[in-house]
């Protein structure tokens, strides 16, 4: 009986169980409770903003509000930038960092304070959206969203009682709206004198801390200690109205216009000093105005010369006579490394008549420092000839369009052509899989023209000028510009291979009378080639 009572207790519960799922299952099937309602969809067109913003959190502030501007393009450019802003950022960073913490550190008895790494990282920040306001001042006002979730690598040495500690500054997040003003705007280029940088808000600022190498941020309360110093003290030095300044160019020099032309002739340099090997030099004279943004005009080399003559005439734009400059260099060419400066002198702009020409030998010098001792020693002589030509009254506007004139082309240049000239200056970043002795190649209507050879350099200056004499404009011609690498061993294997070229329409240069630019090479990494391009006409 025990057993058949048995056998039938586990029958009856295999059997109950079976029938219990099965009704379950059918109640659940084909019987739905009344308090539950069918879900509703609708565009997120017709939800608020509120729910908006609780569905996506995220969402990008341009979409938010209207009043900012998608920034697709300006996140590519900062991607493609970021290597080289990172750089710029950190030594900025840097030199403003340096005069904060000389103020601070005295008050806390600290003996140094200084950044033994500082890298941004790989991750560049991201822009969600900007916002422009239009003003009837001469200014410029935009407002940034900004988002980083950067990898730097940020290390902080410091010394106090005798002991050294450092601090690295890891998992870096900051959040931030910016309000960037380009004030004031001035007609010179890059058409603005500075930039003030201020917070709309707070920043959100988060990171990780190790100090001896140990997470000091795990430390219970110290997290958000750390977190409301810094978001207070940046808060204090930038949130708006404070800003934080940064000069480009001095406004007043900006605002003001041409008012004249200094004619400058370089003449000759008597009784240089040798500089090579040889017992020689190869001098070249550069000018340029203090303190002025463009850059310098420079004279063609004298190979092997210690008294050369150059007869060689240049015209500088002139903006303010009583306080301007003429800085007056004279190097000595190498093919390989830096040009050695063999003297220099300046003359000053307000000593000179208007419309009077003056020719002045000037004694080389060391520097420009009058007391200086180095200027004793006889570096040789430079003569030059100036003439300061201010405009007249109906002439400020004309002249002011014609600064970048060039000469005439020479008596016997045909009436309906011009003389075409093709200056090959320099090359830079070049690269060859077996040598690097670039020479420049140069095809212009069939005639071919070679610069010199320059040895063992990536960044090869030449200098070189080539003229052509044209019977028309070359509206519809070309020029190929081919950087080449001849081998300077005997052999066959690798004689030559090319780094690089350009071919360019001349089209512009008639137009223009005048092009000076770089240009990237062609089939080359990073290659590229200054070249200036001027028709000259009778």
């Amino acid at each position: 009986m025990g057993i058949l009572s048995t056998i039938t207790g586990f029958l009856g519960f295999g059997i109950g169980t079976s029938i219990g799922l099965f009704i379950g299952y059918y109640i659940f099937i084909y019987f739905q409770s009344i308090h539950v309602k069918e879900p509703t969809f609708s565009p997120l067109v017709e939800q608020d903003l509120k729910t908006v913003q609780q569905l996506l959190p995220e969402i990008p502030l341009w979409i938010k509000n209207p009043d900012y501007d998608r920034l697709d393009w300006l996140n590519k450019f900062v991607e493609y930038m970021w290597p080289y802003l990172n750089k710029a950022i950190c030594k900025t960073a840097r030199t403003i960092a340096k005069p904060i913490i000389a103020e601070q550190i005295p008050k806390y008895k600290i003996d140094s304070v200084e950044f033994e790494e500082l890298n941004l990282g790989s991750l560049p920040p991201t822009f969600q959206g900007m916002k422009v306001y239009s003003t009837d001042e001469k200014e410029l006002i935009m407002e940034l969203s900004m988002k980083w979730a950067g990898n730097p690598n940020i290390i902080v040495a410091v010394k106090a009682f005798g002991l050294r500690a450092t601090v690295q500054v890891v998992d870096l997040q900051v959040f931030a709206s910016p309000r960037i003003t380009l004030r004031p705007l001035v007609p010179s280029f890059p058409c603005f004198a500075n930039i003030y940088v201020s917070l709309m808000e707070k920043p959100h600022v988060d990171f990780g801390l190790k100090l001896l190498g140990a997470d000091a941020m795990s430390i219970p309360g110290l997290y958000r200690i750390v977190q409301e110093i810094i978001k207070d003290q940046v808060a204090k030095m930038y949130l708006w109205p404070k800003a934080l300044e940064v000069q480009i160019m001095d406004p007043t020099k900006a605002m003001k216009k041409p008012v004249g032309i200094l004619h400058v002739k370089v003449v000759r340099a008597l009784k240089l000093r040798k500089k090579d090997i040889m017992g020689a030099s190869d001098p070249y004279v550069k000018l340029k105005l203090e303190d002025d943004k463009l850059g310098s005009k420079k004279t063609t080399v004298k190979y092997k010369n210690l008294n050369p003559e150059w007869n060689e005439e240049f015209k500088v734009v002139i903006k303010d006579p009583e306080s301007q400059a003429l800085m007056l260099t004279v190097f000595d060419w190498e093919k390989v490394g830096k040009h050695e400066k063999m003297g220099m002198n300046r003359i000053p702009l307000k000593d000179l008549t208007p419309n009077e020409p003056n020719e002045l030998t000037l004694k080389l010098l060391k520097t420009i420092e009058p007391n200086d001792p180095e200027n004793e020693k006889s570096r040789g002589e430079l003569v030059v000839e100036v003439t300061y030509k201010p405009f007249k009254e109906d002439e400020l506007s004309k002249n002011a369009e014609d600064t970048n004139a060039i000469e005439k082309a020479p008596e016997g240049t045909p009436a309906s052509g011009g003389l075409l000239v093709i200056i090959i200056h320099e090359a830079e970043d070049l690269e060859g899989k077996h040598h690097t002795n670039p020479f420049a190649r140069l095809l212009f209507k069939g005639e071919e023209r070679k610069t010199k050879h320059v040895r063992k350099n990536r960044d090869p200056r030449w200098g070189e000028t080539f003229e052509f004499t044209l019977d028309e404009p070359p509206t519809n011609e070309r020029i190929y510009v081919e950087v080449i690498s001849a081998s300077s061993k005997l052999g066959l294997l690798h004689p030559k291979e090319t780094l690089g070229y350009v071919d360019i329409n001349l089209s512009d240069v008639v137009s223009n009378n005048r092009i000076n630019g770089k240009y990237n090479l062609i089939d080359s990494k990073n290659g590229r080639i200054q070249i200036e391009l001027q028709w000259r006409t009778p």
